[in-house]
């Protein structure tokens, strides 16, 4: 496993600066949330910041994962919409088409996988109409996807239409497309109840295609720094180690930009001693 960083932690600086910065502390790996200035698929200077991010991972031997999760990129005025359960065919096609550029920013990159999640069911209609509208929104992303060789990973995410490990299951059982596995987020699996965390990361070991982690408490989705909740990380971790996985293990702190690089370090001091207590390093 490869300890990473989310750079929807580090909303205020460049991301070649803060991709730099994340080496220099030690981590291997990062997620990048495309954004207003962080690989905006639609920034007429996109190309020359992919050559820049391109130039800084292969010189620091980083690996990487995009995130879709941006607030604001799509509707300056309602977090995280459009999405693929909008109740509007155009805006639904809006989040197609940001997704398919996403893919195409993964290949360009070479990295692990797209992470996306289903968004928020906003109109009147039943549960199984609104997993066949996300299904049907997803079907021509893992197209595109597996056109270019891209792995989607799909984070259940508490307060969406899929929201834990139960509702995945039953999305992916309506898909038939290899690349379509998942982004596990510990914090979410403690927030809803969904315990003993190592035997979901047990369970779902040849699906984890990418990881985030934080401390949270139950019921509660606020993603809190180590040691500010309830979560025992040495069981995870230890967890992580045994399946063999060897993807990025990503701090998710978007709420922690302020103070970025003193908070990066510590999640990185915190994982770190973990890993190296358990011998892990390995």
């Amino acid at each position: 496993m490869l300890l990473g960083y989310n750079t929807n932690g580090f909303a205020h600086h460049d991301l070649v600066a803060a991709i730099e910065i994340l080496a220099e502390i030690g981590y291997e790996s990062v997620a990048i949330t495309l954004d207003h200035h962080s690989l905006n698929p639609y920034s007429t200077g996109l190309t020359d910041q992919l050559l820049r991010v391109a130039a800084v991972l292969r010189q620091r031997n980083m690996r990487s994962v995009i995130e879709t999760g941006a607030r604001y990129l799509l509707d300056p005025r309602t977090k995280h919409e459009p999405t693929l359960l909008s109740a509007d065919r155009l805006a639904r096609q809006q989040r197609i088409d940001f997704l398919r550029r996403a893919i195409d920013i993964a290949a360009a990159l070479e990295s692990d996988c797209v992470s996306l999640w289903s968004g928020i069911l906003r109109d009147n209609i039943s549960n199984d109409d609104a997993v066949e509208r996300l299904a049907a929104g997803l079907r021509p992303v893992l197209e595109h996807a597996t056109d270019l060789g891209v792995t989607i990973g799909f984070e259940p995410e508490p307060g969406m239409l899929i929201d834990s490990m139960g509702s995945f299951e039953h999305l992916a059982s309506q898909l038939d497309c290899e690349c379509f596995q998942l982004t596990l987020d510990v914090g979410h699996l403690h927030c809803l109840g969904e315990t003993p965390i190592d035997g979901h990361i047990r369970h779902w070991r040849d699906q984890i295609v990418n990881v985030h982690i934080e401390d949270m408490r139950a019921g509660v989705h606020d993603h809190l720094m180590f040691g500010e909740g309830e979560i025992d990380f040495p069981p995870i971790l230890r967890t992580f180690h045994e399946i063999g996985y060897l993807g990025g293990i990503h701090v998710e702190l978007s709420r922690h930009s302020h103070d970025a690089p003193a908070i990066a370090r510590r999640a990185f001091e915190f994982l770190r001693s973990i890993v190296s207590s358990l011998d892990l390093s390995d």
